[in-house]
């Protein structure tokens, strides 16, 4: 499963007109004003230890605080924009969306072409609901789950913020174990897995904790040696794709097979949804939303398909070729190195390239799990965001190493989960969003509790939309009622769950507000 900082000294233009070194600003800097200083603090030693430390190496200080009107300048540039499809692009142009190809083929028993069309739809639908999500960020300059408190209310948006920190951690439990496995494959099997995903983890510590300078110049260049590194593995593999395979299933088992894979290639980029204003919010109100739903979505498409096909194209070729199916066997991992054995010694310096560049998608998840930390309660909010950013990059490298060999069962299982709260979320923020269509947002009040709504309304409708989800997913471990009817099973657990909250949120939306004015 993504930054742009604007000093309000600096005028938009010249910040859009240097080198990403010279044009970083205060906050990424690390040079702070009061505000930036996590919430409650005070004049505490904590705060004075936070302040020091926040001063070195240029680390980000501002956490879940708004960013107020009067620091974001008035015009973005045309470099800004450039770097919304750019800065999206570079983060989804790594290896783990060959697991999600490859489940076409080999899990879902699709032919080639189906897979191809399946993976493409599902994954610009999903792209385009991320995309919405990020126009809030210039908006109210707050990070994505503050936004979420004006459509849930205070406390049932902590659901949302738990939610949301398990996504962060499990794609970094998916993406460091992908990183392990490849650089195992690498060394012959010489080298445990669990060195990988140490490797891969520290890495992502040291950016993700210094925060939107470190990051905003990381994701400036990773993307560049990873699209030459997809071109060669197009080239190294293409002639053994199986571009005439064909589906052993036919009639209702192909239908549910279909089902499925859309909404699980559906589920890669919604997830970015909950994370996309992190990014965004220093950047000027009046930013054009078309231009950054458009960008945000077409960067993360573009890089996305890019992967999901060669992953889709491997697994087409797993009967064909008897090695990678070997390969497979053992891991995606070693199927991609096994790939990549033509190139002979070459082919294995491609392989740690391509696990040293899922840093790029693990990073904006370790940077915002922070912020969703600081959100869970007010002491939460007094640790420092570099603080909660370590706890998660430990969390996650636990659990990948604990869940080594089961790699493409927590994919598999992990994304449709959490697809269901995402898109149930997303639908709850698009209808409060009517209701709010004449009075606006007063986003100065991110953190007044008695400003915000109850809640009310949004917490029925969501766990409306989990029991939809329940009776509708079709997963290894659990299979809904009326996802059984289809097929013998198919996934309809995304559009059910968000159907069924859509269409009660409105009435009981409408009685919250005619009650209790909130």
């Amino acid at each position: 499963m993504s930054s742009l900082e604007i000093d309000p000294r600096l005028s938009m233009e010249k910040f859009g007109s240097h080198p990403a070194d010279s044009s970083m600003t205060d906050v990424e800097k690390g040079t702070v004003h009061t505000a930036t200083t996590p919430i409650g603090n005070g004049t505490s030693k904590l705060a004075k230890l936070s302040a020091r430390i926040e001063g070195l190496a240029g680390i980000e200080t501002r956490g879940i605080e708004r960013v107020p009107d009067e620091e974001r300048q008035g015009k973005a540039s045309l470099k800004d924009y450039m770097h919304m499809f750019q800065m999206w692009f570079g983060i989804n142009l790594t290896a783990n969306g060959i697991n999600i190809g490859l489940l076409g083929p080999a899990v879902y028993a699709l032919g080639f072409t189906d897979a191809m069309l399946l993976c493409t739809f599902g994954t610009l639908t999903g792209c385009l609901c991320t995309g919405y999500i990020a126009t809030f960020g210039p908006q109210s300059g707050c990070r994505t789950m503050v936004v979420t408190r004006f459509s849930m209310g205070w406390w049932p948006s902590r659901l949302a913020v738990i939610l949301n920190i398990v996504i962060g951690l499990g794609y970094g439990v998916v993406n460091c174990l992908t990183a392990g496995l490849i650089l195992a494959a690498v060394n012959g099997h010489g080298m445990t897995p669990i060195v990988g995903v140490i490797i891969s983890a520290l890495i992502t510590w040291i950016i993700a904790t210094c925060g939107m300078k470190w990051f905003r110049t990381f994701e400036q260049y990773a993307w560049m040696p990873q699209i030459l590194l997809f071109m060669l593995m197009i080239g190294c593999t293409g002639p053994h794709w199986d571009t005439d395979l064909k589906s052993p299933l036919s009639g209702q088992p192909l239908l549910a097979s279909r089902i499925s894979y859309f909404f699980l290639s559906m589920s890669p980029p919604l997830s970015w949804a909950s994370y996309a204003t992190d990014y965004y919010i220093y950047l000027p109100k009046n930013t054009s939303k078309t231009l950054l739903c458009l960008l945000t979505a077409g960067g993360c498409l573009c890089s996305k398909l890019i992967v999901l096909y060669i992953g889709i194209g491997l697994g087409s070729g797993l009967t064909s070729n008897p090695a990678w199916g070997t390969a497979f066997d053992t891991s995606t991992g070693e199927l991609i190195i096994t790939s990549l054995s033509p190139l002979g010694t070459f082919g294995n310096f491609c392989g740690v390239l391509l696990a040293l560049g899922l840093v790029a998608n693990q990073v904006p998840g370790a940077y915002s799990c922070s912020f969703n930390f600081q959100l869970l309660g007010s002491w939460p909010a007094k640790l420092p965001r570099y603080f909660w950013s370590t706890v998660s990059v430990i969390i996650y490298a636990v659990c990948a190493i604990a869940g080594r060999a089961y790699l493409l069962s927590i994919f598999n299982g992990f994304l449709a989960l959490i697809g269901y709260w995402t898109i149930i979320w997303i639908a709850l923020v698009a209808e409060d969003q009517a209701f709010r269509w004449k009075s606006g947002y007063d986003w100065e009040a991110w953190n007044n509790k008695s400003k915000l709504p109850l809640g009310i309304a949004a917490l029925i409708a969501f766990c409306v939309g989990w029991v939809g989800a329940v009776l509708c997913m079709y997963e290894t471990y659990f299979t809904g009622p009326i996802a059984a009817m289809i097929g013998g099973g198919a996934d309809i657990g995304l559009p059910v769950s968000a159907a069924w909250a859509a269409i009660v949120y409105p009435p009981l939306r409408y009685l919250e507000l005619k009650w209790i004015h909130r």
